[in-house]
């Protein structure tokens, strides 16, 4: 009988010796597979800054790009809505499941009917709405004070609904045999892509709509780019997709229900994101606010990008397994393991990304047609949306432990219970200027993570808490320390070296280094756990060179 681990607060934690060899193993292997798709992730969010840098340096936060802006959040949240997200959601749980029975041709034929279904239902679904555009963008009165140019836009850009929904079903396919590299670097071509296009095309475009169409067709090229470039590794694996549409096969409906909650779990959150960009077009500024509020995400993401959609992708087949098989410790465990490494990487990055936001824009935006005025209203978004960061990460992973467990309806009641929140929070903080919408989805991600671990607690029967607040606390005082150690760093270099583009880099560059040392080093100091899985990875990479 394994001895049961105290869960109270502030409680040592006593496993005994088999349980912390078998957890050390599975930390430093979760660390290895997560360091490897980080590294492909971050290769690709960087790109996505430097995209974001050179759309910046054309058009800037203000005017025409919240048209853009505007127009491109549309089709985005009917991706999220029935494209790559929601059906890996929906699909990797059963795939997975019928790859553990040993029925693999089964399986491929589920693939097989899918991938055909997901094609011709989201093709006529981009239809319908490239129909229906001038209704849907009209909700934001006059983004960009161009509603036309919005309307055009967004047709040109629902495309990339239909590609991403088959990119879905291969991703998934390749997620479930734990293939995570070329999935990770396909964005990385899709970035590529669209800074060619908006170098080469935009300097030869002689009006800022022909620009933004630049911009449009480069981003649907990129997408074309996207969803090819993983095909071919569908060939090394031990089936293939095929023409074919199996209506009788139950597990194509099973992920077509599945679907359902998911759907509208993962719709609903990305809503929030319409519902602040209606606030802030129609109450703050039309030709500021919804691409300021853009532009302060984009860089909130690439720490999310990196570490915690990392985590959740190597983690969520193995907690598909493990749920397909009944091991419940396992689940647990596992999923507890995660939690703790999302707050070990995003807790430190929020510290950072919310003390250094004005710096931190100013580096990346502030050149070209982003004017300094500009500054502080993405830095103020920035660092509101950085209170959550760590809260985001958290409900991204235990989505994932309920969609594995397919009960998919717990995380979609949660999601519509976060939307009335936002849209609460959003009426009355939109008052406080364009930082006042991202604070509101900073407390909605608190909630909504809060209740989602309690209600996985119910689930499982426990949850670890014990281990996850003690790590949480010591992170948390290790954060401390990296705060003073960065802001310090980075206030006495500003002064010195300047506001030159090299001035800031190199201010910016030294906080964030020694903000990092400094947490490293009290992470040692405070025995945090997590460290462990690091260093013994740092360990065997150099033992490997060597």
């Amino acid at each position: 009988m394994v001895p049961k681990a105290s869960t109270a607060p502030g409680c040592a934690v006593h496993r005994p010796p088999y349980t912390r060899r078998v957890d050390e193993h599975s930390g430093r292997r979760l660390a290895r597979s997560t360091a490897i798709f980080s590294l492909a992730t971050g290769l690709s969010r960087i790109l996505g800054l430097v995209r974001e840098v050179v759309a910046s340096y054309y058009f800037g936060a203000a005017g025409k790009i919240n048209a853009f802006t505007v127009a491109f959040q549309v089709p985005n949240l009917v991706r999220a809505l029935v494209a790559d997200a929601a059906l890996q959601s929906a699909f990797v749980p059963v795939f997975t499941e019928l790859l553990e029975k040993g029925e693999r041709r089964r399986a491929w034929r589920v693939a097989s009917s899918l991938f055909w279904l997901v094609l011709l239902a989201l093709s006529a679904l981009t239809a319908l709405f490239i129909v229906v555009a001038p209704w849907i963008i009209g909700l934001f009165g006059d983004p960009g004070g161009d509603r036309q140019l919005a309307i055009g836009l967004s047709r040109v850009l629902f495309p990339i609904v239909m590609l991403l929904g088959v990119s879905g079903i291969v991703v998934g396919i390749l997620n479930s045999y734990e293939r995570f590299s070329v999935p990770a670097l396909s964005p990385v071509f899709w970035n590529v892509a669209i800074i060619v296009g908006l170098v080469i095309g935009v300097p030869r475009a002689h009006t800022v709509d022909a620009k933004l169409y630049v911009y449009a067709v480069s981003i649907v090229i990129g997408t074309v780019i996207q969803v090819l470039l993983p095909m071919p590794w569908l060939r090394g694996l031990d089936g293939r997709l095929r023409v074919l549409i199996d209506w009788r096969d139950p597990a194509v409906s099973r992920v077509l229900k599945l679907m359902v909650p998911v759907t509208l779990g993962l719709g609903l959150i990305n809503f929030n994101a319409i519902v602040d960009s209606i606030f802030a077009s129609r109450l703050i500024d039309p030709k500021l606010a919804p691409t300021a509020i853009d532009r302060a995400f984009r860089l909130y993401m690439l720490p999310q990008g990196i570490f915690s959609v990392a985590i959740t992708t190597v983690l969520f087949p193995s907690l598909a397994r493990l749920a397909a098989r009944g091991d419940q410790p396992g689940f647990r465990n596992t999923l507890a393991l995660g939690l703790r490494q999302i707050a070990f990487l995003l807790i430190p990055a929020s510290v950072v990304s919310a003390l250094l936001a004005e710096p931190i824009t100013r580096l990346v935006y502030q050149r070209g047609a982003f004017e300094p005025a500009q500054t502080p209203v993405v830095a103020g978004a920035l660092a509101a949306f950085s209170a959550g960061l760590f809260f985001n990460g958290m409900m991204l992973l235990l989505n994932r432990g309920f969609f594995s467990l397919q009960s998919n309806w717990v995380p979609t009641s949660i999601a519509l219970a976060n939307l009335g929140l936002n849209a609460a929070l959003d009426a009355a903080f939109y008052r406080f200027g364009t930082w006042g919408l991202p604070l509101a989805t900073s407390l909605v991600n608190l909630a909504g993570s809060g209740v989602l671990l309690v209600l996985m607690r119910r689930r499982l029967g426990r949850m670890n808490f014990g281990e996850i607040a003690d790590s949480v606390l010591r992170i948390v005082l290790a954060s401390a320390v990296l705060a003073g150690a960065a802001y310090g760093t980075w206030y006495g270099l500003d002064h010195a070296l300047g506001r030159s583009f090299l001035g800031q880099l190199g201010s910016v560059a030294l906080a964030l280094g020694v903000g990092t040392g400094a947490y490293l080093l009290a992470c040692r100091a405070l025995k945090v756990r997590e460290l462990g899985a690091l260093l013994a990875l740092l360990s065997r990479f150099r033992a490997r060179l060597s």
